[in-house]
C-alpha cells in the first residue's frame, strides 16, 4: 500500500542509529565485559545475566551508556559471587568511559537528506537516552542546525510522542517519523495517527525489536536506507 505524505509539514528524526552510529559501541562493549568474565561464566550466560540486568534497571536508571556501565557492574558482581577484584571493576567502568568518549560518526547521506528535508519541511529530532550523551553528540555531529526543535525523551512510547507534539502544536496527522527502531520509532507513532519510515540499522538492541504480531496490519513505509526517504516525499 503506498502512503501518502502530501500532507506532512514537520518531519521528526531519530538519533542513535538513524543519524550516526551507537548500537554498533554497545555490542562492542558486551564483548570487552564479557571477555573480562569468563573465568567466572560461560559467554552466553553472561550475555543473557547482562541483558536481564539492563531491562530490570530501565526504570531506575533509563536507558544509555551510563545505565549500561551501572547494569555491566551490578552484573559482574553477582555472576563472580562478590569475588571480582577491583581491578576488574575499574576496567568496566573504564569500558562505559570509552563508550562515552566514542567519536561521532555520521551515517551516509544524512547530511544531504536534512539539507534537502529542511527546505521544504520543519524538522524536529526526538531521541532518547542520557541528556548529556545525546548532547554531546549532537554537538559533535555538527547537526543541530538542521532541527527547529530537539527533544531527548525518557522513553518512546505513544504517550511521551502525544505530549511532545501537543506542546509543540503540531497535529500528529501532519507529523512523520523517521527512525531505525520499529518499536521506538514507528509503532507509536502509527499508534496516534501519524506516519512513520523505517530504516533499519544493521543491528538493533533485542529490547528493540518487534515481533510479527506486533507489526500486523499497520501501515508503515521501509526504505533500504536513508536517501530512499528523499524520493518517498518528493
Amino acid at each position: 500500500m503506498e502512503i501518502n505524505y502530501e500532507n506532512i509539514k514537520v518531519v521528526g528524526f531519530d538519533a542513535d542509529d538513524t543519524l550516526w552510529v551507537n548500537e554498533t559501541y554497545f555490542r562492542e562493549a558486551e564483548e570487552e565485559f564479557a571477555e573480562l568474565l569468563l573465568e567466572f561464566e560461560t559467554k552466553n550466560k553472561i550475555d543473557q545475566e547482562l541483558f536481564k540486568r539492563e531491562i530490570e534497571n530501565l526504570n531506575l536508571y533509563g536507558y544509555g551508556v551510563k545505565s549500561f556501565t551501572l547494569s555491566m557492574v551490578e552484573c559482574a558482581l553477582e555472576l563472580s559471587n562478590y569475588n571480582i577484584s577491583n581491578k576488574s571493576i575499574e576496567k568496566i567502568i573504564n569500558i562505559g568511559r570509552n563508550m562515552l568518549n566514542k567519536p561521532v560518526e555520521i551515517l551516509k547521506d544524512v547530511k544531504l537528506v536534512l539539507k534537502v528535508l529542511s527546505e521544504k519541511y520543519r524538522l524536529i529530532l526526538i531521541t532518547k537516552g542520557d541528556l548529556l550523551d545525546q548532547e554531546r553528540k549532537l554537538e559533535k555531529s555538527g547537526l543541530a542546525n538542521y532541527f527547529h526543535h530537539i527533544e531527548v525523551l525518557s522513553n518512546k512510547k505513544e504517550d511521551n510522542y502525544s505530549k511532545l507534539l501537543k506542546h509543540l502544536n503540531i497535529n500528529p496527522t501532519e507529523f512523520l517519523m523517521i527512525g531505525n527502531s520499529l518499536k521506538s520509532d514507528v509503532l507509536p507513532l502509527i499508534n496516534i495517527k501519524a506516519k512513520a519510515i523505517h530504516v533499519p540499522f544493521h543491528t538493533t538492541w533485542i529490547h528493540e525489536q518487534a515481533s510479527e504480531d506486533d507489526i500486523k496490519d499497520k501501515i508503515y513505509t521501509k526504505a533500504n536506507t536513508l536517501k530512499e526517504v528523499l524520493k518517498l516525499l518528493n
